[in-house]
């Protein structure tokens, strides 16, 4: 099957199309909801900050009001296991991090959307769900199927992606003009480059994340995909310590040698602003930046970036992650609380959400005229997405553990300069052999 064949397969009726449903039962839509209130929990984001400014329109089209629960990012799964957990949640509408998806469907923690999209009386005929970008669909959206977390026989819909984004090169134009250097089209260029503009410019190269946990394993991940390695081999069994793996953290721990000061403590929002404010002459990850870097209120850099692809090392890969919306299974207005996601991955408000500084999830935000000429990177990130793999990291149930709890210990320790990346990487395999040996992977 094609891609977005699997994706219409895996939502019955494409959010209601063919469904006799327009007119006055369209305008009817909301009536029902009007006076309830959704309770929407969100992290501290750049993106749902840009999302803040348009969802008073909601409750002004609707009359259904939207209270935010926002918490910061470290807050918020602990936060939402304790409330789903509940016989009755306060949450009604929940944002969530791609890798928590396939541990919040085995704990039959949020639902299935496929009701809702064969419910005439709340789908919307013109929403359009082939337009989303399928990869980001595919990767925010889709639990079962092949490995469990990919399109295919098996998978269904529990998410919509809200903040999703893919992985591009961000580079100081002016530093680049200035030493006559061109953005690096592989890997073998990359790692000339970290060395030379340290010791030319004096500041960090890359800006990259580097705290311990899921922030560098992040940082590991978008190297070791295009390098070609990988976690897991096709039975489950680690192959992170393979030479691909340890090529990818050698890589990882000259990032940090060359970056700017302090970066082994990164996270997403340390290493956003340290590009942001000057620090570094080059960014390697989310598209989530191109709504800050020309905003001088946040940017010191703004019109000064230039963008290019993710370097190449035996392939082009992309990373695919970010934050998704899902309906948890013990919510009070589940209904009007899928009004309000379909809503806000609609067309209209995803390219209102794109002008404010938000990450667009649909082609044809991406290709709007007026926003290419606001943000000309949509080029540059449209050919980026052709790159952008699905299967970047396993999304099993078990992923967040191992990512936590033993791949951001062991990393952390070679970045730091405890232990050597061999080290490092092969005293990991059977922390992440157990976790999976008791998750019923591994035998």
């Amino acid at each position: 099957m094609q891609r977005r064949d699997v994706i219409k397969s895996a939502a019955i009726t494409v959010f209601g199309a063919g469904l006799p449903f327009s007119g006055a039962n369209a305008q009817n839509r909301h009536a029902k909801y009007s006076g309830q209130t959704v309770t929407l929990n969100v992290p501290s984001h750049p993106h749902y900050d840009a999302m803040a400014k348009i969802l008073p329109e909601f409750t002004r089209e609707t009359g259904i009001k939207v209270e935010v629960d926002k918490l910061a990012m470290a807050r918020l799964k602990d936060k939402q296991l304790l409330e789903m957990a509940k016989p009755q949640g306060d949450y009604d509408l929940a944002s969530y991090v791609v890798m928590w998806k396939g541990e919040y469907v085995a704990k039959n923690l949020i639902r299935p959307l496929d009701p809702y999209l064969a419910n005439a009386a709340l789908a919307d005929p013109a929403y359009d769900i082939k337009d989303i970008i399928p990869v980001y669909l595919e990767n925010l959206g889709l639990v079962g199927g092949p490995k469990g977390y990919l399109p295919g026989p098996g998978a269904k819909l529990y998410g919509l992606p809200y903040g999703a984004e893919t992985s591009v090169l961000a580079y100081r134009r002016d530093i680049f003009a200035k030493h006559n250097l061109q953005p690096p089209e592989n890997y073998e260029q990359f790692g000339r480059l970290l060395r030379l503009i340290k010791d030319k410019e004096g500041i960090g190269a890359l800006a990259s994340r580097g705290q311990a946990g899921h922030q560098c394993v992040h940082a590991w991940l978008l190297h070791l995909n295009p390098m070609g390695g990988a976690i897991f081999d096709d039975k489950w069994k680690p192959r992170f310590n393979d030479p691909v793996g340890v090529a990818a953290l050698k890589f990882l721990q000259e990032v940090v040698a060359t970056g700017p000061a302090g970066i082994s403590g990164y996270g997403q929002g340390e290493s956003n602003t340290a590009f942001l404010q000057g620090q570094a002459s080059m960014y390697l990850d989310s598209t989530l930046l191109a709504g800050l870097v020309n905003d001088p209120a946040k940017s010191r850099v703004a019109g000064k970036v230039s963008w290019a692809l993710h370097p190449a090392g035996t392939r082009r890969a992309s990373q695919s992650g970010g934050l998704g919306l899902a309906i948890p299974k013990n919510a009070k207005n589940g209904d009007a609380g899928f009004l309000l996601m379909q809503w806000l991955t609609a067309k209209a408000q995803d390219k209102a959400v794109a002008r404010v500084g938000g990450v667009p999830i649909r082609h044809s935000t991406m290709a709007d005229a007026d926003l290419v000429r606001q943000y000309p990177e949509y080029i540059v990130f449209r050919e980026a997405l052709k790159y952008s793999n699905p299967d970047w990291r396993p999304i099993i149930p078990a992923w967040d553990k191992i990512n936590v709890q033993a791949l951001g210990v062991g990393i952390s320790e070679a970045l730091i300069g405890k232990k050597t990346a061999e080290t490092a990487l092969n005293e990991l395999v059977p922390a992440v052999t157990k976790i999976m040996r008791e998750a019923g992977y591994a035998a």
